[in-house]
């Protein structure tokens, strides 16, 4: 059987593997076997966040909420409980937003 010289193949995909590791620390950035693994690793936590960062803005936008309604006396729960009655439809992004950028509006939307 002849002989597979594999130097030019293997060192494209090191390349490529250090190239994509880089900014990593230590070894993780120098070292092809490392840097795989933390390359990997860095993959599957971007696969993940990019999930957990829908549930922590929902998390984040339902305390500003809470904290807006509750300086008028009032809970989360019954806050979107009376949106609901009121067919108001609109989503808890806005509803923050619009308790931060024009108190005036959010206001006349508790007392509507």
């Amino acid at each position: 059987m002849t002989r597979v010289k594999r130097g030019n193949v293997l060192r494209k995909r090191h390349k490529k593997i250090l190239k994509l590791s880089k900014g990593f620390r230590g070894a993780g950035s120098a070292i092809f076997c490392t840097a795989n693994q933390q390359n990997m690793k860095a993959l599957i936590y971007s696969y993940r966040n990019r999930r957990e960062k829908k549930r922590d803005f929902r998390r984040l936008w339902i305390a500003r909420l809470s904290a807006s309604v509750r300086r008028y006396g009032t809970s989360y729960s019954n806050f979107i409980h009376y949106l609901k009655k009121r067919s108001i439809q609109l989503n808890r992004k806005v509803l923050a937003q619009l308790s931060i950028c024009d108190p005036a509006c959010f206001m006349e939307l508790l007392l509507f």
